[in-house]
């Protein structure tokens, strides 16, 4: 059988690092047994989910090189590669699950539901789906679906045993099935959950090998039911380490960049992120840090990959984008910069915001250097406001970053409509709640306009900044950050 292995990204949001290491792996893979490397879009989230999104992730990849035999924009032979273009699919296996008492249909209120959970947590318990609706005859579902009563479709969990699976990395792996929760496959609406669609879809687009985040171990007895109860054979399961910050806390945005353009943006290049993507959880047998992804596919061992999170080090991946950068000849060093800093469309909106502002050309890199280059290295002392506390200018670089994380827009207008709305929900003075997000962004209390210097920079550095400047100022609790998020819950942002 031929080996065939995926990626299945969400579109919900800017393409993240996690994406591009889990497709290296399995490209790789695929590549070295004479296999296919499948691309599939889970946008099952139908409110989240959407086309710019997921161009933008097919755009990512492919600058790292990371294409694919079948995908969504070229097609292929067990397409269409979108989970939202095969819910007839997903309609029919949730039905067969159902008809051989796999699934049954839930009628639970959210309201209920609510109170379930409130007093299985007043009793210590895990919070999960209580079987209510397991004891409903035949006869009454098929009356309360013909009354067209709201309802769910849900899986059916054993009440005792363990589930049992082999993970190739791992070893084998036990979870009781009263950990296990009778996961919703269909909501209300009609629309599958991400659960259904990827072990149907891993079926039929005849998937043979499962590399993905260890984040999945606590699903895989619900794919392993879902796969049990079909009769299907369960594929090899490689559950990859997840990249880790330093403190050796989950690698995610608020405490590193986790966004694939961050590192284009900078000016990393390609071959070198790769590179250091292929260290994490995984080494070269003569232990040699800088090799090629030729030479990756060649060595690549499943058998080497340690369950141990890996450290990813942003000091680190600069020495390794610096080994590459000096292999360059100088042509090259000179033809790869001019494309990074070339940009035609970010250059033309660098120059609109200089024009007026320019009297010599000499006085042109002093004012875009946070822009083009690092921010000013800026001290706890820059963000001292008259009228402003410490906690207040902490929660307004938080919210700034939350405002700015909800655009689905990436425009000056729509940031700065963002931006003042934000402000004013908060109660402060849009001169007060710019002041922090100029030196968070700049390193200096006056720079160029604002809303335009966030568009140019990005998301990613945007946000990476705003971080960077919070942990500055202290960092954000634990405690605080419950604080934080029911103080933005109750802000009218429309």
């Amino acid at each position: 059988m031929s080996v065939r292995t995926r990626v299945a990204p969400s579109p919900t949001g800017t393409p993240h690092l996690g994406t591009a290491y889990i497709a290296l792996f399995n490209k790789a893979f695929a590549e070295q047994q004479g296999g296919d490397f499948i691309l599939r879009i889970e946008d099952s989230d139908a409110a989240r989910s959407s086309k710019q999104s997921e161009a933008d992730i097919l755009d990512a990849l492919k600058w790292l090189n990371l294409d694919w035999d079948e995908g969504p924009d070229i097609g292929g032979s067990l397409g269409p590669y979108r989970v939202s273009e095969r819910l007839s699919n997903y309609e029919s296996h949730a039905e067969e699950l159902i008809g051989t008492g796999g699934a049954f249909r839930c009628f639970c209120t959210p309201e209920r539901l609510d109170d379930v959970r409130r007093e299985q947590q007043r009793r210590g318990e895990t919070p999960k789906y209580d079987g209510h609706c397991l004891s409903l005859s035949d006869d009454e579902v098929r009356r309360r679906v013909d009354a067209g009563e709201p309802h769910v479709v849900r899986l059916r969990v054993p009440e005792s045993g363990d589930c049992v699976f082999t993970d190739q990395i791992r070893g084998e792996i036990s979870i009781p099935w009263q950990q296990v929760d009778m996961q919703v496959l269909v909501k209300s609406d009609g629309f599958p959950t991400y659960h259904l669609c990827a072990t149907v879809d891993d079926h039929v687009m005849g998937i043979t090998h499962i590399l993905r985040g260890e984040e999945w171990i606590s699903s895989c007895p619900k794919h392993v039911l879902i796969y049990d109860y079909f009769g299907w054979q369960f594929q090899e399961l490689f559950h990859l380490p997840l990249l880790r910050n330093k403190d050796q806390s989950k690698m995610s945005k608020r405490k590193n960049p986790t966004g694939i353009n961050f590192y284009r943006d900078r000016g990393y290049l390609p071959e070198a992120l790769l590179n250091y993507l292929a260290t994490m959880g995984w080494s070269m047998p003569d232990e040699r840090e800088q090799f090629s992804y030729v030479d990756f596919v060649k060595d690549l061992d499943l058998g080497r990959i340690t369950p141990r999170g890996p450290v990813f080090d942003v000091e680190k991946l600069d020495w390794l984008n610096g080994c590459y950068i000096r292999d360059l000849s100088d042509d090259e060093f000179q033809n790869r910069f001019a494309s990074w800093a070339g940009d035609e469309q970010r250059f033309r909106k660098i120059v609109t915001m200089l024009k007026a502002r320019t009297e010599r050309f000499d006085q042109v890199l002093p004012q875009v250097d946070y822009i083009v280059g690092d921010r000013q290295p800026i001290e706890k002392d820059a963000f001292s406001h008259k009228s402003l506390s410490e906690e207040e200018v902490v929660k307004i670089l938080d919210f700034a970053a939350r405002a700015l994380e909800e655009l689905s827009s990436w425009a000056s207008g729509e940031i700065g409509e963002a931006l003042r709305t934000t402000a004013e929900e908060s109660g402060y003075p849009m001169r007060d709640f710019v002041a922090p997000l100029f030196i968070a962004l700049s390193g200096r209390s006056v720079a160029l306009p604002l809303f335009d210097s966030i568009e140019v920079l990005g998301l990613e550095l945007t946000r990476t900044r705003l971080r960077s400047a919070i942990e500055i100022l202290g960092g954000i609790s634990n405690k605080k950050l419950k604080k934080l998020d029911k103080e933005w819950a109750k802000l009218d942002r429309a």
